[in-house]
């Protein structure tokens, strides 16, 4: 026999935005269960250094998501071990089933699961992230000053990253398999134009290399795509930039979406295609992906959450 749980607001997801949610629902006695996910915390807690969180100069990204989880307790909101493998939003109140074989019933939802960065799928890859392997050059770029860093990546992200990396780093390289750019064309202007980049066309990235003590990266070995040939490449960041996956499984089919994957919301609102159900965080936001903005959308889908069962009750 399974457990049945029922709940005026139930938070799926536990970044900046579920907690952030759960702060508020908790604040307006709403009593919402958060349930945390596969990676409780987020995307932060593969981060080392965050110096962009206002209030803290700097401050290590697990450190803070286990202050924002130890805030959302305290404000009384219920934060259970557990993920979410199914969701119907077809009847109210909505369900929600979960791998330990509880069920939830909520009358709202805050989506808030988060988006993840593809990876190449590299051991070496793997072994260097948070230690010169990033996804997010707004997060760590600062780190680079004055040091030479690598880009791998052919879209308006990779571009992007890096042309905000020549702002600290002494030069920027970026990898690109094929021989043109898919990043817009004044995007791609800029970056030939500027002296701190070069490009290395045809080639991909078969490892990262680095040192032990203390772990670091060195440099990237590429290899061109028809000759074969390595080249490494000295580098002390390397920067994946092949774009992001919204965690938004769970919903596919039910709710709309957009820009492969990303949930839609009605503009200046956390509001989904379904009344009661909103969404938060990089699940929605495919242009800023920064934890302040991620608690600042937790906020407002609590808001809404407590809007919305209010009209319930009138």
């Amino acid at each position: 026999m399974t457990d049945a749980r029922h709940t005026k607001v139930l938070i799926i997801g536990s970044g900046p935005a579920g907690y952030t949610a759960a702060v508020y629902a908790a604040r307006a006695m709403l009593k919402p269960i958060l349930i945390q996910g596969i990676q409780p915390g987020g995307q932060l807690t593969i981060t080392t250094d965050v110096e962009n969180w206002p209030g803290d100069t700097s401050v290590q990204g697990p450190d803070l998501m286990i202050r924002m989880e130890a805030h959302a307790r305290e404000m009384g909101a219920e934060i259970i071990s557990d993920y979410i493998s199914a969701l119907d939003l077809s009847q109210r109140p909505f369900v929600a089933r979960a791998d330990s074989g509880t069920t939830y019933t909520a009358d709202a939802v805050i989506l808030a699961t988060g988006a993840q960065a593809k990876w190449l799928g590299l051991p070496s890859e793997e072994r260097f992230k948070g230690f010169g392997v990033s996804a997010c050059a707004t997060c760590d770029g600062f780190f680079y000053r004055g040091k030479e860093v690598v880009v791998i990546g052919g879209g308006n992200t990779a571009v992007e990253e890096a042309l905000f990396l020549t702002n600290f780093a002494s030069k920027v390289t970026l990898i690109h398999r094929r021989d043109s750019l898919r990043a817009e064309r004044i995007m791609q202007e800029r970056l030939f134009a500027h002296p701190k980049v070069e490009v290395l066309w045809n080639h991909t990235v078969d490892e990262v290399l680095g040192d032990d003590t203390p772990l670091g990266v060195t440099a990237v070995r590429a290899r061109h795509v028809e000759t074969g040939v390595a080249t490494d490449i000295p580098c002390a960041g390397f920067f994946v930039a092949i774009g992001h996956a919204p965690a938004s499984e769970l919903v596919q089919g039910q709710l709309e979406t957009h820009h492969g994957g990303y949930v839609k919301v009605k503009p200046g609102t956390t509001e989904t295609s379904i009344p009661g159900v909103f969404a938060a965080g990089d699940l929605t936001d495919h242009v800023y992906r920064q934890a302040v903005t991620s608690a600042g959308m937790g906020c407002m889908a609590a808001l809404d959450a407590e809007r919305f069962l209010a009209g319930l009750m009138t």
